[in-house]
């Protein structure tokens, strides 16, 4: 794609990229009163089942996901034209999501601004290592990396981490104003869990509250993962990477039924949001139908996005992710053809 209709491509995604006050009330309202009143019904439905309480968890869960988008829309400040607004509509869903808004907008930020890019990874993406880096790399790193990339490690254990550990601490060389956000959302938190666990009782945490963070930051996990970890995404050196084609090749379109589509706020369109991230949720689906060339990016459908879970490495050569099989394979060979030569 030539950088002529690189730009044409944005300037027809651009119209898009406007907020609408209307829809974004609508959507704060079906998305933190359904969230609330279903929390109340796990509460609630405790002295009944926790099963049935569970159940009602898993809703709450779905809502708290639909949350971080508008989250993760202010932090774009896609959400309201307002700047302020965003931050402040940010600042309070980051409390009901348990993320530090101004800290995981600065990193987010950087993962729109290197994604694919093999020389700036690191910040606000998923650890990639290249197949040269795998074996060039010890035994205690490859270890840590197979152990990262383990779904019972990243989804399992990740929710725990993100919500008990990545966002209750600045960053080093954190900005003030970032450091001040988290204390205040902590501080928020530490003041909402003592007037659950004193006024509702302590098992409510553990048997509500617990539920739906681990099930809604494992699903949250999810859906970033599958989003860049396909076949054949895109991953260039700084030399070569391309902000364009890292927005359409680099992020999937996750095609899921209309009912998931809606819970998730569309982030299944992810090539359009990384191509021009001011579009906010509601109005991505409509940019993706309106711009034939966008029909191109790589479609994964709930069933196809499992077998993301087999890629581990990136193939330099062969441009696409690989499994650590493949690669295990590819050692032996070379070594066996030395050793018969």
């Amino acid at each position: 794609m030539t950088k002529q209709k690189q730009a044409q491509l944005r300037k027809e995604v651009m119209p898009y990229a406007k907020s609408q006050t209307k829809a974004s009330i609508i959507q704060l309202c079906n998305t933190i009163i359904p969230f609330f009143v279903l929390w109340f019904l796990a509460y609630q439905s405790l002295s009944i089942s926790f099963w049935l309480s569970l159940l009602f968890s898993v809703g709450a869960a779905g809502f708290m996901i639909r949350t971080f988008i508008i989250f993760h829309d202010c932090a774009h400040h896609s959400f309201f034209k307002d700047k302020k607004l965003n931050n402040f509509i940010g600042t309070c869903t980051g409390v009901i999501t348990h993320f530090a808004y101004n800290r995981w907008k600065y990193e987010h930020q950087m993962h729109h601004a290197t994604s694919g890019n093999l020389d700036k990874r690191g910040i606000g993406d998923i650890w990639v290592m290249t197949v040269q880096e795998y074996k060039e790399a010890g035994r205690w790193k490859r270890l840590q990396y197979r152990l990262y990339r383990n779904p019972v490690i990243m989804f399992g254990l990740g929710p725990l981490h993100l919500f008990l550990s990545a966002n209750r601490f600045n960053r080093k060389g954190a900005k003030q104003k970032e450091r001040m956000n988290t204390y205040l959302i902590n501080l928020i938190l530490a003041g909402i869990y003592c007037l659950i666990g004193f006024g509702l009782g302590w098992h409510v945490l553990l048997m509500v509250q617990l539920p739906i963070l681990y099930i809604a930051g494992a699903m949250g996990i999810w859906l970033f993962y599958v989003q860049h970890q396909f076949e054949d995404s895109y991953f260039e050196n700084e030399s070569e990477w391309d902000y364009v084609k890292a927005a359409v090749d680099g992020s999937s379109y996750y095609k899921l039924p209309r009912w998931l589509e809606w819970m998730t706020g569309s982030i299944g369109y992810h090539h359009v949001h990384h191509l021009v991230p001011r579009v906010p949720n509601y109005n991505l689906e409509a940019a993706h139908e309106s711009t034939p060339p966008l029909h191109r990016a790589t479609t994964i459908t709930l069933k196809t996005s499992l077998e993301s879970v087999k890629f581990r490495l990136y193939d330099e050569e062969s441009k696409a992710f690989v499994t650590f099989k493949q690669v295990r394979d590819r050692l032996r060979n070379t070594a066996a053809s030395s050793h018969t030569t």
